[in-house]
């Protein structure tokens, strides 16, 4: 399979899932731009990859004009956008018992606020190419687990806007869909303090 010439913008491209995906989809041959908010680690990713020099975007989601520039960058670059990857994401633990509303409202904007606005933007454009969208979601948007209320909350959330969002433009002739991976040993783990007890718990 190739994906030569075609333009796929991936968020959360420095490091875990996303950054696998770019360098997957430059040994396509896509024509990549990718975003995230470690500059020194998207120009170590953008090393990785094989294919034309990924465009690098450093960018913070929750931020709507550096979200704005994430498209404007990738459309001025480019010309077009094929495909929209929805993957950064952030994991806290907290349960009903010991959670915050300012952790949940941290979740939220950058699991599901920011991939709402993102995905706006860039529909009008994938619309033209009558591209894909793919939100990386989880297996704790099925099922449930303990301990990470919100992040199993906002992942529920990106499944129903995967939903919603494929109904409505699949008369355009756009697919969306969400991945679902099961546990994945990667940094966002890490950064959110959880032990390695905590995640033999959940694998």
């Amino acid at each position: 399979m190739s994906f030569a010439g075609k333009v796929v913008l991936i968020t959360g491209a420095s490091s875990g899932i996303g950054a696998a995906t770019a360098i997957h989809f430059s040994q396509l041959d896509a024509l990549l731009s990718i975003t995230g908010r470690n500059v020194q680690k998207l120009n170590e990713i953008a090393d990785q990859c094989k294919s034309n020099k990924p465009l690098i975007i450093p960018g913070d989601l929750t931020n709507e004009t550096d979200v704005q520039n994430i498209i404007k960058s990738t459309i001025k670059h480019y010309g077009k956008l094929d495909i929209l990857i929805n993957n950064a994401g952030i994991l806290e633990n907290g349960s009903i018992e010991n959670t915050s509303l300012e952790q949940y409202d941290r979740i939220f904007n950058i699991n599901v606020r920011s991939i709402y606005y993102l995905t706006m933007l860039a529909v009008p454009y994938i619309i033209q190419t009558k591209g894909n969208i793919v939100n990386v979601s989880s297996v704790v948007g099925l099922r449930s687990f303990p301990g990470v209320l919100s992040y199993c909350m906002s992942k529920s959330a990106i499944d129903q806007f995967t939903r919603c969002v494929a109904v409505e433009l699949a008369p355009k002739q756009v697919r969306v869909n969400a991945v679902n991976p099961g546990v994945i040993t990667t940094n966002l783990h890490k950064n959110s303090g959880m032990s390695d007890e905590e995640l033999k718990k959940l694998l």
